[in-house]
């Protein structure tokens, strides 16, 4: 059983699970898209860092993703909004994280009261959907100077299904770990 010393550790136990997973197993290298998956992961795993899911029916959240992509065509129009983009990003890496990591958890029903980073029921379709939906807006907002690389946000939204796939083999990796 693996036993982290320092916070350090857990982190290079985490990389390493997220390095093997998308290298080794689907054969995806592709350093900046497996570190940002990585570096999501750890984040989520430590804290409550991941925004809340706001409280919406099936119905509202389909509107919502196509909302968000003719937002994305608007935004690219008429220039760029780094705060609307980091929300946008957060969004998308809800979805990631959920669809990728405890998607069973996803289509049971849900009370729309709780703990915000309790997802409510809606179909794992719809989490993917949102997911590419908000990283291609977000890739589209972010201006290049930030900490964020659009390039990243549009491979997340390109490879927003591989990158869930990716996600499922590190939690059966530390599964199988632990």
């Amino acid at each position: 059983m693996y036993s982290a010393g320092k916070p350090d550790d857990i982190d290079r136990f985490f990389r390493g699970l997220t390095e093997h997973a998308f290298h080794a197993r689907l054969g995806v290298v592709d350093p900046p898209l497996v570190d940002y998956v990585a570096t999501l992961l750890i984040r989520s795993l430590r804290s409550d860092q991941l925004p809340g899911w706001p409280p919406v029916t099936d119905e509202q959240a389909e509107v919502v993703a196509e909302e968000a992509f003719e937002e994305s065509q608007m935004f690219a129009l008429i220039g760029h909004d780094t705060e609307a983009g980091e929300g946008f990003r957060r969004l998308g890496d809800f979805a990631l994280f959920w669809t990728g990591v405890y998607p069973e958890a996803l289509d049971r029903p849900h009370p729309v009261q709780g703990p915000p980073l309790r997802p409510v029921g809606l179909p794992l379709v719809t989490y993917r959907l949102i997911g590419k939906r908000a990283y291609r807006v977000a890739s589209v907002l972010f201006d290049g100077s930030d900490s964020v690389d659009r390039g990243v946000l549009e491979r997340l939204s390109d490879e927003f299904d591989l990158c869930a796939e990716g996600l499922s083999e590190v939690r059966r990796a530390w599964s199988a770990a632990g």
